[in-house]
């Protein structure tokens, strides 16, 4: 049985993983869970699972979840706070961690994960985005096991060579992300002025958080899963290609040399990657909805750089090896989408803000994670300055 500390518990990953744990207790036990404040389902959370710890954001928080477990006399114990955060993935009962935090504050607990040797199943893309140079040495010499959750990852990490999950220019010529391209993939940009958080937020598709769900429909996320390939497989940035295809069933794909391409296939549910991830280097049996092909025939289309500009945005980034720009490229958008839902600015503008911003903050490259969280601060700053 391994013991599992899953940040971000109450996220869409976090609730997936612990429906997976749920139907196969006997395979995993639950050591530690964090939310940074949704402490009603995490209350429900610590009834169904009884974690030894959980964790939240502010002592406020803490103390209200804590005061409610008290009347269950449950004996999970309720900390708070980054330090927290790592020290529930550091310790040395923890086996295998679920790294599902969404945005830069999963970098530092996911990060300390590495140093400790663990498992981690990969759902934060930030860890890759901001730091992926430093975070895959770290990986190499802690000797830690990097398993993607994203199904895009998860999908070329099930096509790439068996002998090694790297990019192997002898064998493949080029990886393919696929993209469904979100809600607005058919209407002209001077259709999406007026979009609403709600419009934006509802995936054909997929069933996400609102910020990952505005990134899908701008494309973002399909930019920053581009940076996430070229760290976690070691592959140049000209052999990344982002392909359309509206049904969500082929996650990715890689074509070799000799012109076969594997592609991994399934229904649009995470389930499927993050039990491919837990149970790695075996698969198991979960409840996901099967496949119909005569019912849902497959299509492909040509990414439109114009339409999604962002994507250029990045193999530019990566071309040039400059590797502060897409921690300022992380950094703005998480800003500027948050902005957005909050209604204080429009939704081409998230772009537009994105670019003016790259032009105007300039950065060494990070040495340290310290470095990046700086400059992760400093480009916030900027943008929060901006839009006042």
């Amino acid at each position: 049985m391994k013991r599992i500390t899953i940040l971000g518990a109450t996220g869409s990953i976090g609730v997936n993983t612990l429906e997976i744990i749920a139907d196969n207790p006997h395979d995993f036990t639950v050591y530690a869970l964090t939310a940074h404040q949704n402490i009603s389902l995490l209350y429900e959370q610590c009834l169904q699972f009884k974690p030894r710890y959980v964790v939240l954001a502010s002592a406020d928080l803490a103390q209200t979840l804590s005061e409610k477990l008290k009347q269950t006399e449950s004996k999970t114990r309720v900390l708070y706070g980054e330090s927290a955060l790592i020290e529930v993935v550091t310790a040395d009962e923890v086996d295998v961690v679920m790294a599902a935090i969404v945005g830069i504050a999963g970098l530092k607990p996911t990060y300390a994960a590495v140093e400790k040797g663990k498992t981690i199943l990969l759902a934060n893309k930030e860890a890759l985005v901001t730091a992926g140079e430093i975070f895959m040495a770290a990986v190499k010499h802690h000797n830690a096991i990097l398993l993607p959750v994203d199904s895009e990852h998860n999908a070329i990490f099930q096509c790439l060579p068996c002998a090694n999950k790297y990019y192997d220019d002898k064998a493949v010529s080029r990886i393919i992300l696929t993209a469904s391209g979100g809600p607005f993939r058919d209407k002209l940009l001077t259709e999406l002025q007026h979009i609403t958080p709600d419009q934006a937020c509802a995936h054909p598709n997929w069933k996400m958080g609102r910020k990952i769900s505005v990134d899908s429909s701008t494309m973002m996320n399909k930019a920053l899963e581009v940076i996430e390939a070229y760290w976690l497989f070691d592959v140049p940035y000209n052999k990344i290609e982002v392909l359309i295809h509206p049904q969500s069933i082929v996650h990715s794909m890689v074509e070799y040399h000799d012109g076969s391409f594997l592609a991994q296939m399934g229904s649009p549910d995470m389930k499927t990657p993050i039990a491919y991830a837990m149970y790695y280097p075996n698969r198991h049996k979960i409840n996901v909805s099967k496949l119909n092909f005569v019912k849902k025939p497959l299509s492909f289309e040509a990414l439109d750089g114009e339409r999604f500009r962002v994507i250029p945005l990045v193999y530019e980034i990566l071309k040039y090896k400059n590797y502060s720009a897409t921690i300022t490229l992380n950094a703005a958008n998480e800003v500027l989408v948050n902005a957005f839902l909050a209604e204080k600015i429009q939704y081409l503008q998230i772009i537009k803000y994105i670019e003016h911003t790259l032009k105007m903050c300039h950065f060494d490259c990070p040495k340290t994670i310290d470095d990046v969280i700086r400059i992760d601060q400093d480009v916030r700053t900027f943008v929060r300055d901006l839009l006042k």
